[in-house]
């Protein structure tokens, strides 16, 4: 006896079967990445990819390979992050991070703006921390406060933003003692 015969697979379930064990690898990688074996962590995220292209995997992909210095190869995991889903915000603000750490404070602005505009996202205190950092480094101190206290309303936990508040207090009130309170 045979049994029932089977039924093929839609389309649309055997897409969200590869999305899901794409992301079991992403999940696997992440994990490495965090203990800081980033070279495994790189080869995971790229199983990902080649099993499903999926915005997270290569943003990740990107962030790791970051840790390395490469951060041409991680802008260009950005933009293809960005291509497979343009309303995922971690690409933006990682490729705006990546200007930011080569010191090319005018081009990381855009795309941490785009960040805060991203619709899937769920760390928009990073985007204004990174603002922070780019209009205190730019000597626009008011703008980097600004910024600082967006990122610590999203995030009042954070404590690096709390930690840049008050340096930048402390910065403007050493300009003019009677502006800040």
């Amino acid at each position: 006896m045979l049994g029932a015969p089977r039924v093929p697979m839609s389309d649309e379930q055997e897409r969200q079967d590869k999305r899901q064990e794409a992301m079991e690898w992403v999940g696997k990688a992440y994990q490495l990445h965090m203990k800081g074996e980033i070279e495994k962590a790189i080869a995971l995220y790229t199983k990902s990819l080649d099993i499903q292209p999926t915005a997270e995997a290569y943003a990740f992909r990107g962030w790791a390979r970051s840790f390395e210095k490469d951060f041409a190869a991680a802008i260009e995991d950005c933009h293809r992050a960005i291509d497979v889903d343009p309303e995922f915000g971690t690409p933006y603000n990682d490729i705006g991070a990546y200007y930011l750490e080569q010191g090319e404070h005018d081009e990381a602005i855009p795309w941490l703006r785009m960040a805060l505009k991203a619709q899937r996202y769920e760390s928009y205190c990073f985007p204004h921390f990174n603002l922070g950092r780019v209009y205190e480094a730019k000597g626009q101190l008011d703008k980097a406060l600004e910024h600082y206290r967006h990122a610590l309303d999203e995030n009042p936990r954070y404590a690096l933003a709390a930690k840049a508040v008050e340096r930048i207090k402390g910065k403007l009130t050493a300009r003019n003692p009677e502006t800040i309170g």
